[in-house]
């Protein structure tokens, strides 16, 4: 067995490089394409695995008008960051939540049912200030959202109670599709029907909101007639395609921003027939080399892409050889001799030859978004471009 040596000064064990000027790009493309409506840059789960702060600012810059997360302290963390002076809105909450921070942030807030409405205008009593109120309706996603019917028509008689003693202003009336990503579901447009009935029945009774809102990326890139007032474009912003149906980010207008890349650890020389990994799923065919990739699934590498997933190393796509482990994977270079810290792509924009994360995606049963947004807190995000 013979092992080549290591460079004196290796790169880093791994890294996630953050290419802004890609974001930014892909926002003034998104904006393209809604150009009658705001565009809310939507930077939960840490900007999906990009960094919150970083790409919110980078999305500002190039023209976003809103920033949108899902958790309340999401949301206020931003704001702690210092960003200020631009809408943000926030909505997934549960019972006790931050509501008067969140008012005193001046957040947005999503209500869908009763007890919410009745925590947010008690937390304006306390911080003396109204509340600005987004009541979400559940046109048939079946998740978050009020139920059309009666429990509409009450949420909506007693937030306009609720504004008219002066605890909160209804500034927005949204919702959320199901199947966008699915060309011509009958869903579609059912549930823009009843967005529209919705919206209707709280407007003729006095709601003025200022935004109305239902299209997320998938329907900002394919359906105008649901653009409305704003659009939440989320995925999109990050270069990764909605759904395969839709076509490719190039399809799309859209370059990815992450690049995930590692440094190889180990690379050795073993015979034939020689076990690889947790279980020996993978075993040699023949003589050959295998590389040591230092990243696991407690890096977010999908357990599930073992003995599937793509890597590009000196210019040749690899496969993970046997089971991902939780700090490293492996994959046979075919007798091919790297030296140790050579890199390893596991996936970016594809224009250098390496694999996509849409390539991880199929690799691994799953889609694009998960597996951005899983990489985790020990692969530092390295960012491109950070300044303009």
């Amino acid at each position: 067995m013979r092992e080549t040596a290591p460079q004196r000064t290796a790169p880093a064990r791994a890294r996630a490089e953050i290419d802004l000027a890609a974001l930014r790009a892909n926002v003034r493309t998104l904006r393209g394409r809604a150009p009658g409506a705001a565009l809310m840059a939507v930077v939960k789960a840490d900007a999906y695995g990009h960094g919150a702060l970083p790409c919110a600012r980078a999305a500002l810059e190039a023209g976003a008008t809103w920033l949108g997360t899902a958790t309340p302290e999401e949301a206020l963390a931003l704001r702690a960051a210092g960003i200020h002076g631009v809408r943000m809105m926030c909505w997934l909450w549960t019972p006790g939540g931050p509501w008067q921070e969140a008012i005193e942030a001046d957040l947005d807030v999503s209500v869908s049912g009763m007890w919410a409405l009745r925590e947010v205008t008690e937390a304006a009593r306390r911080a003396g200030t109204p509340a600005r109120v987004q009541l979400k309706a559940d046109t048939g996603l079946g998740r978050g959202g009020c139920q059309p019917g009666d429990d509409w028509a009450e949420l909506v008689r007693e937030a306009l109670r609720a504004e008219g003693d002066g605890l909160i202003r209804i500034t927005g009336l949204w919702s959320h599709f199901a199947c966008a990503d699915e060309p011509g579901h009958p869903s579609i447009a059912a549930q823009l029907d009843s967005f529209r009935e919705m919206t209707a029945y709280a407007e003729e009774r006095g709601a003025r909101p200022e935004v109305r809102h239902i299209a997320n990326s998938p329907a900002t890139l394919t359906l105008p007639e649901s653009h409305f007032d704003l659009v939440r474009t989320g995925i999109a912003l990050y270069g990764v395609s909605p759904s395969p149906e839709l076509g490719s980010p190039a399809d799309l207008g859209l370059r990815p921003v992450m690049t995930l890349s590692a440094s190889l650890a180990l690379v050795k020389q073993v015979p034939g027939g020689h076990g690889v990994s947790y279980g020996h799923h993978y075993v040699t065919p023949g003589e050959t080399t295998l590389g040591l990739v230092p990243l696991g699934y407690a890096d977010g590498i999908p357990r599930h892409a073992s003995g599937a997933g793509p890597v590009l190393v000196g210019g040749k796509w690899r496969t993970v050889a046997g089971r991902v482990a939780m700090d490293q994977f492996v994959v046979d270079l075919g007798g091919d001799e790297p030296e140790a810290g050579a890199r390893a792509v596991l996936f970016g924009p594809g224009d250098g030859g390496e694999p996509t994360a849409e390539d991880w995606a199929q690799a691994a049963g799953t889609i694009g978004y998960e597996i951005v947004t899983r990489i985790g807190s020990r692969v530092p995000r390295v960012y491109v471009d950070g300044t303009r």
